[in-house]
């Protein structure tokens, strides 16, 4: 048979709208699920499954498939990434030169992401998951606001990167249709969002458009309620949530509300919760159309001291997205436009500029009443088109994202911020859940245009990577 990515190998918790396919588990056989017991750390763990997969075969034909997905008492698993670039552009697009950037040649690489993942179900119906999330290496810092020292911030930083509660939350399945969620959950605002695992997008890194203006992957603690409905050309999933909402103070010019969100002190503001919404059409096959909407009320609120915005007033925030994903056996194509609202920009500019200097916040204006960011790629599997010819899809990827597209009152918006960009590459699936990646990316400073060049200094780099996905054990 020729071998395909699959559509879902999805590390989220047990739902009925995720699916893991059968194909995928049986690259774990049960020698490899024996000796993953017997590992006494993480980073063991992880060597040794990578290891084991690598000598596995191909997924065998579905009649000689076993175990159903959802067949499991507990399961462990995880995912990751590694990326080497190669660039030809400086560090700071916005200081020194009128040009932007300075050119210069320089060398990266990183660890984006180390994800460890379980779920265990203490019944059929009530499910205990969690993501825990190593970014850059992780972390030793520490940060607290010390209002017995008249509001103060204090850090204390030992390591780079950071350590994050990606999911932790505890999950009862009503029924296929109606499901009910509590603690720390994914909010489903755009595509990458929805669908962050590294085999959902062809570049060695995330969509960069989506993940300038807003959080990725954006994680907050409250309620949700999921489900499938309808069927044939009627299918639809369904998310409704209520979780943390976006704190003001972490608003900026380089990206938009990305900061505003919390997690950084002991306990996240509730004052104006986010409402969030999203549905995806299923009724075809092989084709997913989604749309998403999140909603602040007064983002003032949410603020570590909200008094300092009572002058401005009631100042909201609205996000939407819309997306598309299609993905058969010879090709695939994903297409997502995410835009948003701010009310008082203006006035959040200047607040936000006087903010002490000990803030953990940027104070970088002036912050944009409206930002932007659109994207699509397509990918060719050569592997379906010539037998037994290895996975592999050439691709191409084009964004567009401005987080300062438009302003309010007095704001200027710096057209440094304006970003037009190509990405081309290929990746290499060695197994349905492990990628090998290169690409090469060239981005116009300060254009609009599809093609041409931007006012400021391009940026060129080349970059190679790799990332897997996977349940490492199953009971």
């Amino acid at each position: 048979m020729r071998t395909q990515l699959p559509k879902y190998v999805y590390l989220r918790p047990s739902s009925p709208n995720v699916i893991l396919p059968p194909e995928v588990i049986n690259l774990y056989p049960e020698e490899m699920k024996n000796t993953l017991k017997r590992l006494q750390t993480i980073l063991a763990c992880t060597a040794i499954s990578l290891t084991a997969i690598a000598q596995q075969p191909a997924p065998t034909e579905p009649e000689e498939q076993q175990a159903a997905p959802d067949d499991y008492k507990f399961r462990f698993g995880g995912y990751g990434e590694m990326v080497a670039a190669f660039k030809d552009y400086g560090t700071n697009r916005y200081y020194g030169s009128t040009a932007g950037n300075t050119k210069d040649n320089r060398a990266t690489i990183a660890i984006p992401r180390f994800v460890i993942a379980f779920d265990y179900k203490f019944t059929p119906k009530w499910v205990l998951s969690a993501e825990i999330e190593f970014e850059a290496g992780g972390t030793g810092s520490e940060m607290e606001l010390e209002n017995s020292e008249n509001g103060e911030w204090e850090t204390e930083i030992e390591q780079g990167g950071e350590v994050a509660l990606e999911q932790f939350h505890i999950t009862y399945n009503f029924c296929p249709w109606f499901n009910v969620r509590a603690g720390h959950v994914i909010v489903p605002v755009s595509l990458t969002n929805s669908h962050h695992e590294p085999i959902f997008f062809f570049g060695t890194v995330r969509p960069e458009g989506e993940t300038t203006i807003i959080p990725s992957t954006w994680h907050e603690t409250g309620l949700e309620l999921f489900g499938n409905v309808g069927s044939g050309l009627g299918a639809f999933d369904y998310t409704l949530q209520v979780v943390t909402g976006l704190n003001v103070e972490g608003f900026d010019r380089n990206e938009w509300v990305k900061g505003g969100k919390q997690g950084l002190f002991e306990d996240d503001n509730f004052s104006s919760p986010a409402w969030v919404a999203r549905l995806n059409w299923t009724g075809l096959q092989d084709l997913r159309i989604g749309a998403s909407f999140y909603h602040v009320n007064d983002v003032t609120k949410n603020a570590d001291k909200p008094h300092r915005y009572s002058g401005i007033g009631q100042s909201s925030i609205n996000i939407w997205s819309a997306d598309a994903q299609y993905m058969n056996e010879y090709v695939t194509f994903r297409f997502n436009v995410l835009g948003g609202l701010l009310q008082n920009a203006d006035g959040i500019t200047g607040l936000n500029g006087k903010l002490s200097n000990n803030s953990p916040y940027s104070r970088t204006g002036d912050v944009a009443k409206r930002a932007l960011a659109y994207g699509g790629e397509v990918g060719l599997n050569i592997g379906a088109l010539i037998n037994r010819f290895p996975v592999i899809y050439p691709f191409a990827r084009y964004e567009y994202y401005n987080p300062q597209e438009s302003g309010a009152g007095m704001t200027t918006m710096d057209k440094r911020c304006q970003v037009s960009m190509w990405t081309w590459g290929l990746n290499w699936f060695a197994l349905p859940n492990i990628v090998f990646k290169l690409d090469y990316t060239n981005r116009e400073i300060g254009t609009g245009k599809v093609f041409g060049e931007g006012r400021y200094t391009g940026e060129n780099e080349f970059a190679i990577g790799i990332a897997y996905i996977g349940w490492f054990t199953r009971n």
